[in-house]
């Protein structure tokens, strides 16, 4: 039965990397053919599903969907084009610097559909390719989200299942060297378009002529911006007060859905559930291997290639994270790791292997088109846009930045966690 199990994950995760179907199809398809072969009863597979990863997720959907119709990300984003007055270099840093912060506090996926769109119109007014606009936004968006516990689904999914790491552990563990690879990332971007970016003497004007307050919807803005300010604070104060960050994220949607105005059916349209169930699909085939004893054995494999040493450990996580992730994508590969990092804890908890998990993943996410969710949503705007972009052209860029990113990751390990 573990032959099964193994072999059924490999499969998903094959034909997930190949888009031979739909990922959630794919998740939810393997996950009933193991329970239906005994690879788990159905009490395991339940128990084996993050309900606090997904609560969380369905939480900070519902508070960005409520508050995006009241403009303020547009708002946000047009403000920040006009602060670049139509000036490349200024341009590629604002934008990624506007990226980062937004996936920090919302999440990469969320960030990429509000900012992206800036872009294209960004793109028409100043008459320079949407290509490389972009790209700087989604590198961005996969740096900038590994700095906060939900600010891509890797660090929730490990900021859930692992009690001792708080909010203000990621910020503080995380936020140093995900800021640092931000403006390494960026600048080298910067250097690589910057001839392609060149601008008009009069683009200044047409990008003074931009008006972020024309996005502002009035009606209950300050009530909803009230709400999701505080349930920012609240994740800051979670562990304090001895509350889960599910818990937050759960408690702020609820009382945006009675200050928005907004009907339930409509805020639960919000929610993208096509990601909830991939979730659990993904889920309950990682349960599988744990029941079939897989994940141990893959413990014990990491621990003698390592030899049991605490620093090699950490950095064969880091960048093994970071090529499964490239590979398949990150957020099945950390499904699958989570386990693996618990086993290799039995003798104590350690951090740092947990921080090195989170930024291989997060990190390895800019690595291939298909690496991170956020990444196949860019890519699929400017494909309805009208502008394509091969898997090769996001290989060639990708790569190296992935590569430099890892590299910083591992001087900042070594240096303060290891």
């Amino acid at each position: 039965m573990a032959i099964v199990a193994a072999s059924a994950f490999a499969v998903a995760l094959l034909a997930i990397a190949l888009e031979f179907g739909h990922r959630t199809k794919v998740a939810l398809v393997g996950a009933t053919v193991l329970v239906l072969v005994g690879a788990l009863d159905v009490d395991t597979a339940i128990e084996s599903v993050d309900w606090a990863t997904l609560g969380l997720l369905v939480g900070m959907m519902i508070i960005v969907g409520l508050t995006e119709p009241t403009g303020v990300f547009s708002f946000l984003a047009l403000h920040v084009a006009r602060m670049s007055r139509g000036r490349p270099f200024r341009l590629i840093f604002l934008l990624a610097l506007m990226t980062g912060v937004l996936s920090a506090f919302l999440d990469n996926l969320t960030a990429i559909l509000l900012v992206v769109p800036i872009s294209l119109q960004l793109s028409r007014l100043l008459a320079i390719p949407v290509v490389p606009l972009v790209l700087v936004q989604v590198m961005a968006s996969n740096i900038g989200g590994t700095a906060t516990l939900i600010g891509d689904p890797p660090n929730i999914m490990i900021g859930s299942h692992v009690e001792e790491l708080s909010f203000l552990d990621f910020i503080v563990n995380l936020g140093p060297v995900a800021a640092v690879t931000l403006l390494t990332t960026t600048l080298l971007l910067y250097f690589l378009y910057r001839r392609s970016l060149a601008t008009t003497p009069d683009a200044h004007e047409r990008v003074a002529s931009l008006d972020p307050r024309g996005e502002l919807k009035r009606e209950r803005l300050v009530p909803i911006l009230a709400v999701l300010c505080g349930t920012i604070v609240g994740f800051f104060l979670h562990a304090p007060l001895h509350v889960e960050p599910v818990t937050v994220a759960m408690a702020g949607a609820t009382v945006m859905l009675l200050v928005s105005g907004h009907d339930l059916e409509w805020a639960l349209e919000r929610v993208e559930w096509g990601t909830i169930f991939f979730f659990i699909g993904l889920f309950i085939m990682v349960g599988s291997l744990e029941e079939q004893g897989l994940i141990t054995k893959i413990a014990d494999g990491f621990a003698g290639v390592t030899g049991g040493s605490r620093t090699a450990e950490a950095l064969v996580v880091l960048w093994g994270a970071a090529a499964g992730s490239a590979l398949v994508d990150n957020i099945p590969f950390t499904a699958a790791m989570i386990p693996v990092v618990d086993e290799l804890q039995m003798d104590g908890f350690d951090d740092a292997t947990w921080w090195a998990l989170a930024l291989g993943a997060c990190f390895g996410g800019n690595a291939t088109m298909i690496a991170a969710a956020a990444n196949v949503a860019a890519v699929s705007a400017l494909a309805r846009s009208g502008t394509r972009i091969s898997f090769l052209r996001f290989l060639v860029v990708g790569l190296p930045i992935t590569f430099v990113s890892l590299v910083i990751a591992t001087a900042y390990l070594l240096a303060f966690q290891l």
